[in-house]
């Protein structure tokens, strides 16, 4: 028995002595006991030591538990998420509103906030996926839509800014008012350039021209403000563009060849946003990037391939499980026909495993999440799934040496949970719960005791994998259930819901960026990627409990927490 006076105090970066033996008992059980002994000071951290981070300690993550049984694998590992972990406080001297927030979304494609919309039907459509990349980000359109709609609104997004529109829309002389009229509704815009069956541009019509029109079937040449116009030509400089629209008091310059072609169209619009947005995210014509989710089902090479000859920047093969031969043939096939137009993402996976067999196939980016959103069921369903903080760091591990970024999808409740999901190594963030009660996402708008609130579902959930009437579901597939024909036999791994009504995305925006910051000051991180060597400390439930407010009733909210 060792006695209080035996309990030296070590010598730091040494193994505390060993008491002696006592003189009687079994030699096995005091072999053992020593073994045990030598064991705890191999693992026992130098009190000089630095503290080591989740990713870099010595002592693995996959710490074989103790469960019975003759497998000691059979538990893989401790599985952590967001709640079980903090970031740790360092030497910094980086102040949070200097802090560069920029991040690689794909091999190729950086972003400034690395923050992506999730392709969900009641967070992305066009007016999210817009509003996302003018605040730095990107929107992923969700695929629970016929082909064609979805590549509509693909075409909305990249037509709604452009240095220069290089293909715009136009109308001819027999279109009528009411044609031109949906047009502009659909595309977004107040006015379009009229050709001829050449061409030829022949005359402009705006919203001046039809504002007091009463009879919409009358045809555009009788409306249309008639050719010369105020033209460029091709080449012609950003400053001398805008010093035409200046001189002229005109909102639209139209770009023509030297046959009186039109062949493109500037805008006056597109310089203000420019100066509006100046963090936005644009392809190399300054038109808006965008994303589209894409499936393994039977529409799915098509929808792809429509969804590239509109101009998308990203396809995202979206599943629950991409680690499915399904899902990385699609992936490997997709890199292999349009690889060098459009970035390719693979998702969704949770293992090291996973992973990298997405990065073999081809995957510009690997996106991570089995189960980590309030609206999904997975985990509880089919029992299936792993903490999204050890499967970030899992990913990682897999993608890391090739180059490949991680997206980490779901699980994110505060601001501080995209630090720390960015901190175990993934490169941007896709958010869900956190951006559906915006103004610029689909869902619909609801009024519950006089407090308004956006619907918000999973796209596993019942009401999105059933048709409505003639409206087909195209979600189905990707919970691998698209050869269920009776919608009664679905078996959904997801909810129905509504969310606080939160106001304009940009408000929600800057609140997340700013929590990000905050946490780059706090940690010594100028960068993203230095933010991504940052360390954890694991926590207790009581640890949790004190990191948020308590013993007291909050009176007054703030914008960027709410209790659970």
């Amino acid at each position: 028995m060792v006695t209080h006076a035996s309990r030296v105090r070590s010598v730091p970066g040494e193994a505390p002595p060993v008491p002696r033996r006592r003189p009687s008992g079994d030699s096995a059980v005091e072999m053992r006991a020593d073994k045990i002994r030598s064991e705890a000071s191999r693992l026992r951290p130098s009190l000089e030591a630095p503290p080591m981070s989740i990713a870099e300690s010595s002592v693995p993550i996959a710490v074989p538990v103790p469960t019975g049984g003759d497998d000691p694998t059979k538990v893989a590992m401790l599985g952590l998420t967001f709640d079980d972990v903090l970031l740790l406080p360092a030497a910094s001297d980086v102040v949070p509103a200097t802090a560069d927030t920029s991040s690689q979304l794909t091999k190729r494609i950086r972003l400034r906030v690395p923050l992506v919309s999730s392709a969900m039907d009641t967070v992305t459509e066009s007016r999210m996926a817009i509003a996302m990349a003018r605040a730095g980000g990107m929107g992923v359109l969700h695929r629970n839509l016929p082909v064609a709609e979805q590549a509509g609104q693909v075409e909305t997004v990249k037509r709604s800014e452009a240095g220069m529109v290089t293909d715009p829309v136009t109308c001819s002389p027999d279109n009528t008012l009411a044609e031109v009229d949906a047009m502009c509704a659909r595309f977004r815009i107040s006015g379009l350039p009229v050709v001829d069956d050449t061409g030829e541009l022949v005359g402009i019509i705006t919203n001046r021209d039809m504002r007091f029109e009463v009879d919409q079937s009358k045809p555009v040449s009788e409306v249309m403000t008639k050719a010369p116009l105020i033209t460029a030509k091709e080449g012609v400089s950003a400053e001398a563009a805008l010093g035409l629209l200046r001189r002229h008091k005109i909102e639209k310059l139209p770009i023509v060849d030297g046959h009186g072609k039109l062949t493109g169209l500037i805008t006056v619009k597109d310089f203000v946003k420019t100066e509006q947005f100046p963090l936005s995210t644009k392809d190399s014509d300054g038109r808006l990037l965008v994303g589209a989710a894409v499936g393994v089902g039977d529409d799915a090479w098509t929808r792809a391939m429509t969804l590239v000859d509109a101009g998308v920047d990203v396809l995202i093969v979206d599943t629950a499980h991409a680690h499915n031969r399904g899902v990385l043939d699609m992936v490997s096939r997709l890199k292999q026909a349009v690889g060098e137009r459009v970035d390719v993402v693979g998702g969704n996976v949770a293992t090291r495993a996973a992973a990298a067999a997405l990065v073999e196939a081809g995957a510009d980016a690997v996106k991570v999440g089995v189960g980590p959103g309030s609206i999904c069921t997975t985990r509880v369903v089919a029992g299936v799934g792993a903490p999204q903080i050890t499967a970030i760091l899992e990913a990682v591990a897999a993608c890391k040496p090739y180059g490949v970024p991680v997206i980490a999808d779901g699980g994110l409740q505060y601001s501080g949970d995209i630090a720390k999901a960015l901190a175990a190594g993934a490169s941007t963030a896709m958010l869900g719960s956190l951006l559906a009660g915006t103004a610029e996402s689909p869902g619909e708008l609801i009024f519950v005791n006089g407090k308004q609130f956006k619907s918000y579902r999973g796209m596993g959930s019942l009401g999105a994998m059933q048709g409505r009437g003639a409206a087909k579901s195209y979600s189905k597939d990707r919970y691998f259930q698209d050869d269920v024909l009776s919608e009664d036999k679905l078996v959904p791994e997801g909810i129905e819901g509504r969310v606080p009504f939160r106001g304009p995305l940009g408000t929600v925006i800057h609140q997340l960026t700013g929590g990000l910051r905050a946490a780059m000051g706090y940690t010594g991180s100028a960068t993203i990627e230095q933010l991504q060597q940052a360390q954890f400390v694991q926590i207790t439930a009581a640890g949790l409990k004190e990191s948020h407010p308590h013993d007291i009733t909050m009176t007054v909210e703030a914008p960027n927490y709410y209790t659970r």
